[in-house]
C-alpha cells in the first residue's frame, strides 16, 4: 500500500528549510538545489510542490504573515490601555530571535517583489497589517476616551505606522543601538502624546 503524503506538511518542510537559508546565507542561495539539500528531499520532489521559486517565495511570506496575525490575534490584554498598546505596538519591532529572523527574510522578499511582481500583493499585505495594528491603536484611544478630543484619526494611525516601521528598520540594520528599553520608552511616550491624561 503506498504512504500517505501530507503535501502541506512538506510544503511547510520545504519553506522552513528556505528560510534557514535565506537566514544564514542570504536570499540568493535559496536555491531549488540548496533547499531540497537542506530539507531532506528530492529536487524532482521539491518542484512537485513548488514550480517556480516565486511560488516558493510566496508560501514563505504568507507562513511570515500568519505568524503576526497569530501573534496580533493572540495579543492578550492585562487591564492598564496604555501599556497594553505598547506591547500589542511591540508584536511588530524584531526584539526576539524569531522577529528579528521573520524581519531579516522580510526585507529581502522585499528586494525580490521587484523582479517578481505576482509578489506584490502579498508584500502591501503585510504593510497592511501593520497599519491595521496602528488604526486599531489609535481608535482603541479614541473609543476608551483617552486620546485627545481634537485627534486626526487617519493622521495618527499614519504617524504611528510609519513609527513602527522605522523602528523595526533601524533594530534591523542597526542592532543593539537602541536597547529594548528605549525602544519601549520611546513608543510609551508616543502614546502618552497622543493622550489627554486630565
Amino acid at each position: 500500500m503506498p504512504k500517505k503524503v501530507d503535501h502541506e506538511k512538506q510544503r511547510k518542510r520545504l519553506a522552513d528549510a528556505a528560510l534557514r537559508i535565506i537566514h544564514n546565507s542570504g536570499l540568493e542561495q535559496a536555491t531549488v538545489r540548496n533547499i531540497a539539500k537542506e530539507s531532506g528531499l528530492s529536487v524532482g520532489s521539491m518542484r512537485h510542490y513548488f514550480s517556480t521559486q516565486a511560488e516558493l517565495f510566496a508560501f514563505c511570506m504568507n507562513l511570515f504573515l500568519a505568524r503576526i496575525e497569530q501573534r496580533v490575534e493572540g495579543f492578550q490584554p492585562e487591564g492598564n490601555l496604555l501599556q497594553d498598546m505598547k506591547r500589542l505596538l511591540l508584536q511588530l519591532i524584531p526584539l526576539d530571535e524569531e522577529r528579528i529572523m521573520e524581519s531579516e527574510v522580510w526585507f529581502s522578499f522585499n528586494a525580490k517583489v521587484l523582479i517578481y511582481p505576482e509578489l506584490s500583493k502579498l508584500n502591501n499585505r503585510m504593510q497592511e497589517e501593520v497599519y491595521k495594528v496602528s488604526m486599531f491603536v489609535i481608535t482603541t484611544l479614541v473609543e476608551q476616551k483617552a486620546a485627545k478630543p481634537e485627534l486626526d484619526i487617519d493622521l495618527e494611525a499614519e504617524k504611528l505606522y510609519a513609527l513602527i516601521d522605522g523602528l523595526a528598520m533601524h533594530q534591523l540594520m542597526q542592532p543593539g543601538r537602541l536597547s529594548d528599553e528605549r525602544l519601549e520608552q520611546m513608543l510609551e511616550q508616543h502614546l502618552l502624546i497622543l493622550c489627554d491624561l486630565k
